[in-house]
């Protein structure tokens, strides 16, 4: 019963941690901490993006394997570095088994961040990169604007459980949509600009950076998958866009309003 504690507390450790944008190898040495921590003499553990597994040994040479499916994930590092703190705090002063549940328990249900501040930083992130690019200050109330709507957008189509794919692919066409309209109208000043400032909130970099990580670090199929989800995002951010222009071109023959 000790041995199915532990491995159930690690393997709980280790998926918040996928769950919030954490890399393979963090989870994998979590799980390794943890399980050490309590007397386990052997841990082995393969994590993929998806997926957990976990086989442990205990001093009688029995052994206990567990498997988590990981199905859905986002990006939350504040968790991940609690539980990144908690595991070390667990190898130099190991905690009972109800002290570590409820803090395991607690990290888990922290609620995320209001739908408004995600919205307003979101859109200060869009005009902001926006500057950054090059814009003038037309272009950032712009880009403040559609960012907030891309934030909003994402927001609703979570809760309809849209894929991804899709949810990229509508917050590209958004983009580009109000940049050509604002622009037409006088309201901003390189669309262009706005776009690219804006399209940013959707561009995968907590994927492209574990991608790169994972795969320097040897776990090559979490680090080819994640390329690919970082590919298949970039491609749908693409078809949105080239979508919404190539209907305004249809329309307008290429020419603003």
């Amino acid at each position: 019963m000790y041995t199915d504690n532990i491995i159930h507390i690690a393997a709980e450790a280790g998926k918040i941690i996928l769950e919030n944008g954490g890399e393979t190898y963090r989870v994998e040495e979590t799980i390794t901490m943890i399980c050490s921590s309590y007397g386990i003499p052997r841990t082995e553990s393969f994590v993929t993006p998806t997926g957990i597994m976990i086989s442990i040994t205990n001093s009688e040479n029995q052994t206990i394997s567990l498997i988590r499916r990981i199905s859905s994930r986002t990006v939350n590092l504040h968790k991940v570095s609690m539980i990144n703190n908690l595991s070390r705090e667990i190898a130099s002063n190991p905690l009972s088994m109800m002290d570590i549940r409820e803090k395991i328990e607690y990290i888990n249900n922290l609620p995320p961040y209001s739908q408004k501040t995600t919205t307003f930083f979101s859109a200060c992130s869009a005009g902001f990169f926006t500057l950054l690019f090059g814009g003038i200050y037309k272009d950032f109330f712009v880009a403040f604007i559609i960012g907030a709507l891309i934030n909003c957008l994402s927001g609703f189509l979570d809760k309809l459980n849209v894929n991804s794919f899709l949810k990229n692919m509508l917050g590209g066409a958004l983009a580009a949509f109000i940049a050509l309209l604002a622009t037409s109208l006088g309201l901003g000043g390189n669309m262009d600009i706005i776009i690219i400032g804006s399209i940013m909130l959707l561009v995968p970099g907590i994927a492209i950076t574990n991608a790169i990580r994972d795969t320097l670090a040897g776990d090559l199929v979490s680090g080819i998958s994640r390329s690919v989800e970082a590919l298949f995002i970039a491609m749908a951010i693409a078809a949105g866009t080239s979508v919404v222009f190539k209907i305004w071109f249809l329309l307008f023959g290429g020419n603003l309003i």
